[in-house]
């Protein structure tokens, strides 16, 4: 079987690619009932690589800044960079990548990764360090972005979520245990083994991905300016606003979580890291569950799952204080936290047909947007009057702008007399 491109009418709406039964090397299996494609493992590898490279410097910096002979401010700055490289390579990436086919774009971006964290290994001294991290960075919206396409379109429609969910383990699994893996091997044989380790784990992915990722047909490829189009559709809008808005929410409080642990629930320093690894269980729970919802039904499990943390969050401000409820709150907050993840993908990747793998990328940047917003709102809350105590409450704040903007949304959905912009030729 193989399928047509798919295109845009004239009403700005895909034409699905009609099935036809010709034999093709670049048809896309089916996939048996009840049976998700091992592609999608291959995909997990590849952000469990991202996850454990993008967060294990802060475990790392004290190392970093002695061998480079930095200070620790400057050796935290390469996080900011990554984070830098991400936004930019969100912009700039996806245009570069467009007329390649999906899987050949895909190792593209992989042998980016591999290659810029051998030369954060090699890095003679700070500045190429720095480089390099901006460098690897710009590779990370795009392959998040194209994997998310690539895991909607390998199952059935109403799997979509949960393939985008079992990709996106990988990342949480980064969080749970390629983050304290990654700071041991840094702790115990030098920073520039971890990165080693990162590039071996690049390998794998690309190994995976040439093994278990078939081959997909390269879809009708729309100029730069209709792609722009299609980003700017007022759906698309919104859901990176929601994006923004639900990651924001929970980086605000996440920021502050070690002294809210602290010096709130009365934990000491060293019980801070077993308790994060309750946060990261909680991230693989709500994944997993969050990606059934919104296969079920994508939009009233996104609303529910943004009420459940907006009242985690608000609650917090309470919990806070007792031990034993504080440990209930960090799983229940990982859990709302990534629960919104696929869905959040999703809703883009539905919003922006004819354009999906622009749009999924910016929706990572937009992530990223959110991350670096609440970790600002969270410093001016903890500065002002109201300290420490307030974050959580703020959070929950922004929660119910996240809702707000979900909900409206969705009204969107069923405005179905509404005419449909068109992309300019």
């Amino acid at each position: 079987m193989c399928w047509v491109s798919a295109r845009e009418d004239r009403s700005g709406q895909i034409v699905r690619p009609r099935a036809t039964n010709e034999n093709n090397v670049n048809a896309i299996p089916a996939v048996k009932k009840g049976r998700l494609p091992a592609a999608l493992w291959a995909l997990a590898l590849c952000l469990f690589g991202f996850g454990t490279g993008e967060s294990v410097v802060p475990g790392l910096l004290l190392k970093i800044a002695s061998d480079l002979k930095v200070s620790t401010s400057s050796a935290g700055l390469l996080v900011s960079g990554y984070a830098i490289g991400v936004v930019i390579g969100a912009l700039l990436v996806p245009a570069l990548t467009r007329r390649l086919p999906r899987k050949t774009a895909l190792l593209v971006l992989m042998g980016w990764f591999v290659a810029g964290n051998l030369v954060c290994a090699l890095a003679p001294g700070y500045a190429t360090l720095m480089s390099a991290r901006v460098i690897t960075g710009l590779s990370h919206a795009a392959l998040f972005g194209l994997g998310s396409v690539i895991a909607a379109e390998l199952v059935a429609p109403d799997k979509r979520a949960s393939a985008i969910a079992i990709m996106f383990s990988g990342l949480t699994l980064a969080y749970v245990l390629g983050l304290p893996l990654g700071t041991f091997i840094g702790q115990t044989f030098g920073w520039r083994f971890t990165f080693w380790t990162i590039t071996f784990l690049g390998v794998l992915a690309i190994t995976g991905i040439f093994a278990l990722v078939p081959r997909l047909p390269l879809e009708h490829t729309l100029s730069i300016r209709q792609e722009l189009w299609v980003v700017r559709r007022p759906q698309v809008l919104l859901g990176f606003a929601m994006t923004a808005f639900g990651n924001g929410s929970v980086v605000t409080v996440l920021t502050y979580i070690a002294p809210i642990l602290v010096k709130n629930a009365g934990f000491t320093e060293a019980a801070v890291s077993p308790i994060l690894l309750l946060f990261g269980v909680g991230f693989v729970v709500g994944n997993t569950v969050g990606g059934k919802l919104a296969d079920w039904r994508l939009m009233p499990s996104l609303l529910g799952i943004l009420t459940a943390l907006a009242v985690v969050l608000a609650g917090f401000t309470f919990t806070s204080h007792y031990k034993i409820a504080t440990l209930l709150t960090v799983f229940l907050l990982g859990a709302a936290a990534f629960g919104i993840v696929p869905g959040l993908q999703l809703r883009v990747v539905d919003k922006s047909k004819g354009a999906p793998n622009l749009a999924s990328a910016f929706n990572i940047a937009a992530f990223n947007v959110g991350s670096a917003g609440g970790a600002y709102l969270g410093g001016v809350v903890v500065d002002s009057r109201f300290g420490l105590n307030a974050v959580p409450l703020v959070a929950a704040l922004v929660t119910a702008v996240a809702i707000s903007v979900t909900a409206f949304s969705w009204s969107l959905d069923f405005r179905t007399r509404l005419p449909v912009r068109t992309a300019p030729a």
